[in-house]
């Protein structure tokens, strides 16, 4: 929304990244031609100062979305964060960026952002219509099967890869099982909330509805004390890859989603809680941290047999490559 911020923040970005690259959300505020002279970065603090007097009143509903889906695209935890992330966490500047969080929040187009689990959902089949596949099925073998492999890793992890967590390794680093029904409440959003997208250009919609027991993932607080509850050990397989992307050395655990079946039929994480906790080190105990990590806002995992296809037709969408975003083919 102003040049000069946006180029102020490509050049500390650029610093804060240590030589690593060009930071690549930002890498458009450079000036157009080599010939004009490159101005001196700003200091943090003279940013952080025009922050405060910034006229944001022209921040509509369309870029607020807009930069909601440049926040859930460019999330990655097997790395150091960019120098944008660095920036924007340094508390002087999220002290500055304070009313317009404020003005997020207040802002009616966004406030299904507070919703919980809606009885319409959706789950989203990145395929064309005329290669359809049914909706998962007996999510208890699945669950089964993740704690089986989870643990798995863990052990062969802590016996093959080196305890230093600055070394160059990688492995799963997501927090949540796969294979199970995942649904979302918003359409098109859900097509663009996505974490790690594979840049796909076509998505069949299938409508969901379900029952039973859901637990509302809102704050960082719901995300540990899940953990607290039943904890599943995955420090060897996550260390490298947490480290990297949150600089904390220690143990790590997730939720033992098997054991959550229990007490849990689903689990929704709205976008608040998402925006509130995702990507950062989140404490369990003393020793002990955990992360949400590649689980796209606003959507449902169905833990139990309790999801099932709903009446009215899948929907077909497509990406508008233009204009960036997701039309409804029919």
């Amino acid at each position: 929304m102003d040049s000069e911020i946006r180029y102020a923040a490509f050049r500390l970005a650029q610093e804060l990244e240590g030589g690593r690259g060009v930071s690549r959300v930002l890498l458009n505020a450079a000036p157009a031609s080599d010939t004009e002279p490159r101005p001196p970065a700003p200091s943090v603090e003279s940013f952080a100062e025009r922050l405060k007097f910034t006229d944001f009143s022209n921040l509509d509903d369309n870029l607020m979305q807009a930069a909601l889906e440049r926040s859930v695209d460019s999330a990655k935890y097997w790395q150091p964060p960019d120098g944008e992330d660095v920036l924007a966490g340094l508390p002087v500047v999220a002290e500055a960026l304070s009313p317009v969080a404020e003005q997020f929040m207040a802002a009616r187009h966004m406030q299904w952002c507070w919703q919980p689990r809606q009885i319409e959902q959706w789950a989203i089949d990145w395929r064309l219509a005329d290669d359809p596949a049914p909706l998962p099925k007996n999510p208890g073998k699945t669950l089964a099967e993740w704690a089986r492999k989870e643990r798995a890793e863990e052990v062969a992890a802590a016996r093959e890869r080196p305890s230093d967590p600055t070394a160059n390794v990688s492995g799963t680093w997501w927090s949540i099982p796969h294979g199970l029904i995942q649904t979302v409440g918003q359409l098109p959003a859900g097509l663009s909330l996505v974490e790690d997208s594979l840049g796909w250009e076509h998505a069949t919609t299938i409508p969901v509805r379900g029952s039973g027991k859901v637990l509302e993932i809102n704050t960082a607080g719901d995300w540990v004390e899940l953990c607290r509850k039943f904890p599943l050990e995955v420090t060897a397989s996550r260390r490298h890859d947490w480290f990297h992307t949150t600089g904390r050395h220690g143990r790590w655990v997730i939720p033992d989603w098997e054991k959550a079946t229990g007490e849990w039929d689903a689990m929704h994480l709205t976008v608040m809680g998402y925006l509130n906790a995702a990507g950062r080190p989140l404490q369990v105990d003393p020793e002990t941290a955990t992360v949400i990590a590649g689980w796209d806002p606003d959507s449902t995992i169905w833990l139990t047999d309790v999801a099932r296809e709903w009446i009215g037709p899948r929907q077909q969408w497509q990406r508008d490559s233009n204009r960036d975003e997701w039309i409804r083919a029919q």
